[in-house]
């Protein structure tokens, strides 16, 4: 089934790919294009350490006779606010379950029913499925609550093992090479590009442990690199989440839109030590529900789905309840689960409860919102690429149009999936056509420290960092205002003037690259929104706290 494709495809020259990011769009990229290039994978720690990785609830596709493709169609737009592409909608949803079946067959070991243990992969109904919030079916793959790291494991083994496939680990991708960059007067590309058609032509990237950068060329370059969490000062993400993917493309020249749409996740740990630990959706689809520390059920006063609204709405709501009780959190209530079930179903979340001294089976959980998906990203065609000939983005940095203005529940491998084996198709083709769609230099210049010193203190790099962090959690969250965006701009820019500093007269490190990323990113979600005069999905502001279908029913674009 995965090499399927590829028996169709046999250019003369195999085509050299730089793939940025190892999670599941990075890894399900690689092995797509492994029969036919020659690929080098960049991680910026271990190859582990991915967003997919820490992915608890599961892969949302049409895999039940009960269900139907028009259902899952109709549950993502509505979930998308009226900024969905009902033409991406409708790819993603048709194509999940042949791709859901490749990864089973490179080793995908989603959770069988408890009364059919069969292993067979050509059954449809041996698989236990999952309802989450916004989802009128039972649809949701998992791997018990820990399915992410099942796909990681799973892809990562099958990367090791391909001859074609080079990691680069502890690496972290500086910026991209650009045609133009080669051939235009050098220019301070913190004050931003000419936008227009370009070429990529591979990536500058940073050895983090020997500080040596390389000079990676690439006949096709594709940007795996995750989300954006850390901008926040609390998110779901791990540290990784900078936002590396959509600065670098912004800076190249690439459009980038929707960043105004940040998901915050409503149940994350309230815990001093487990603060980014997040508690599935899916227990909400078993039958937990949200209630105030005084004991009252709260959800059903603002939504008709009660504790499954939409992940926008419970998050907002948490966030209105919070602010109308003064109390720091709000409770995950598991006492309609049973307990012999709770641990079965969700048992990684179950043992990580009671090493905090929870037990499911007897207390609620303690939970608030944290930053935990951006529905915006680089902008793509249906084939993932961008404006950049060349470059293509997969995964969370992609803007696909698949989400709207609102991601429904487990979309998101299903979308990284589902484009990886369309930017491989799309671009092996042209390569296959063109037998070189880009014409590469012979040699790519070098990267010039120029004048550059060793950094001796980090502290303004840390401070600098939380105070950008912390900017945007008290002013561009999950309620915004006119007059908090325009502030967090103005203390952006300081910030950012700091960064350029330390960037031009400094050696570089990750945490100095991560910073600038972060900083440029947190300028770009207030950018966009302030673009946006209504409140819609992801985004509400109390200055237009009405949808605005006339004058605002497209995407923001920056670019």
């Amino acid at each position: 089934m995965v090499t399927q494709y590829f028996n169709e495809i046999n250019p003369i020259k195999k085509p050299n790919v730089l793939i940025l990011g190892t999670g599941i769009a990075g890894l399900f990229t690689a092995l797509k294009f492994g029969p036919y290039a020659n690929i080098t994978l960049v991680c910026k720690t271990d190859p582990m350490e991915t967003n997919t990785r820490y992915a608890q609830g599961g892969i949302a596709t049409v895999w039940s006779k009960q269900d139907s493709f028009e259902e899952h169609i109709q549950d993502t737009l509505n979930a998308g606010a009226g900024l969905c592409k009902k033409d991406i909608v409708e790819i993603c949803v048709h194509e999940g379950p042949d791709r859901i079946k490749e990864l089973i067959e490179l080793g995908v070991q989603f959770t069988h029913q408890e009364n059919n243990i069969s292993k067979a992969t050509d059954s449809t109904t041996t698989y236990d499925l999952h309802r989450e919030g916004g989802h009128g079916k039972r649809r949701i793959l998992h791997a018990d609550d820990l399915t992410g790291l099942a796909i990681e494991k799973a892809l990562l083994e099958q990367a090791r093992k391909s001859p074609s496939i080079q990691i680069l680990e502890h690496h972290v991708a500086i910026d991209l090479i650009t045609e133009k960059k080669l051939t235009k007067p050098k220019k301070d590309h913190d004050k931003g590009q000419e936008k227009h058609n370009d070429s990529c032509l591979g990536a500058y990237v940073l050895n983090i442990k020997t500080g040596q950068v390389l000079t990676l060329s690439a006949d096709i370059t594709v940007l795996a690199t995750g989300g954006a969490g850390k901008v926040y000062l609390y998110t779901s993400n791990p540290d990784i989440a900078t936002g590396d993917g959509i600065a670098m493309a912004y800076r190249a020249g690439a459009k980038v839109g929707n960043l105004e749409f940040i998901q915050f996740h409503p149940t994350c740990l309230y815990h001093p030590s487990a603060r980014t630990y997040l508690i599935s959706e899916a227990m909400r689809g078993e039958g937990a529900f949200l209630r105030n520390l005084a004991g009252q059920e709260f959800m059903s006063r603002y939504h008709p789905m009660a504790s499954l609204a939409p992940r926008d709405i419970v998050a907002r709501t948490i966030d209105l309840e919070m602010k109308r009780t003064g109390d720091k959190y709000v409770l995950l209530d598991c006492s309609k689960i049973a307990s012999e079930k709770l641990s079965i179903k969700f048992p990684n979340i179950y043992e990580t409860c009671l090493q905090h001294g929870i037990d499911l089976a007897r207390e609620p959980i303690p939970v608030v919102p944290a930053a935990h998906y951006i529905c915006g990203g680089v902008c793509v065609d249906k084939d993932a690429q961008t404006n950049i000939e060349g470059l293509y983005a997969v995964g969370e940095v992609a803007h696909t149009g698949l989400h709207g203005a609102n991601r429904l529940a487990s979309n998101s491998l299903l979308e990284a999936v589902v484009f990886a084996d369309r930017l491989v198709k799309h671009s092996l083709s042209c390569f296959k056509t063109t037998l070189q769609p880009i014409k590469l230099p012979k040699t790519l210049p070098k990267w010039e420290t120029g004048k550059a010193v060793q950094l001796e203190e980090q502290i303004d790099i840390a401070a600098s960092w939380l105070e950008a962090r912390t900017l945007m959690w008290n002013y561009v969250g999950i309620v915004r205002s006119n007059r908090r965006l325009e502030r967090a701009k103005k203390r952006l820019q300081l910030i950012k003037a700091d960064v350029n500093y330390f960037y031009w007269n400094y050696l570089l490190t990750n945490d100095l690259i991560e910073l600038r990323n972060l900083v440029f990113v947190a300028e770009l979600i207030v950018e966009c929104a302030l673009k946006r005069h209504e409140s819609r999905g992801l985004h509400y502001t109390v200055d237009y706290p009405e949808r605005d279908d006339k004058n605002y029913s497209n995407d923001t674009v920056v670019g």
